[in-house]
């Protein structure tokens, strides 16, 4: 019995933490900070995601600026203030013609309001398929 509530417990703890590694300074959430877009061929050329911000403090919220690891990937963001309660978008596409390897590309992320930036990523692993 004492096994079963001490792996309940580390999974509460665990879902817990999952939780908060979106929230960052009480100022903003993500709705992810990973995209895994899986398997991508080369042959489909670039492929996109999306990044949802929304605004948790009590003042507007600026996206800074984007900036990433590799000219490969090309954000795109709101601008302007977003309203407490509010969300904004950051777009993100891959070019998938460096392959075939995976890839895990580091977006970094400068919102007014906070110390240090917030690191997100989009991975997958592209692959040249079979001809048709």
């Amino acid at each position: 019995m004492k096994k079963i509530i001490a792996a309940m417990v580390s999974v509460l703890a665990f879902m817990v933490s999952a939780a908060a590694q979106r929230d960052f300074g009480g100022t903003v959430r993500f709705d992810r900070t990973v995209f895994d877009f899986g398997r991508v061929d080369l042959r489909d050329g670039a492929v996109s995601c999306s990044f949802e911000v929304t605004n948790i403090g009590d003042k507007p919220l600026n996206i800074l600026a984007v900036t990433t690891s590799c000219s490969c990937t090309t954000p795109k963001w709101t601008k302007g203030d977003i309203a407490p309660g509010k969300n904004g978008r950051i777009d993100v596409s891959y070019t998938n013609d460096e392959g075939p390897y995976p890839f895990d590309k580091a977006l970094t992320v400068y919102i007014d309001g906070l110390e240090k930036p917030v690191i997100l990523h989009v991975k997958g692993t592209a692959f040249k398929g079979r001809k048709k």
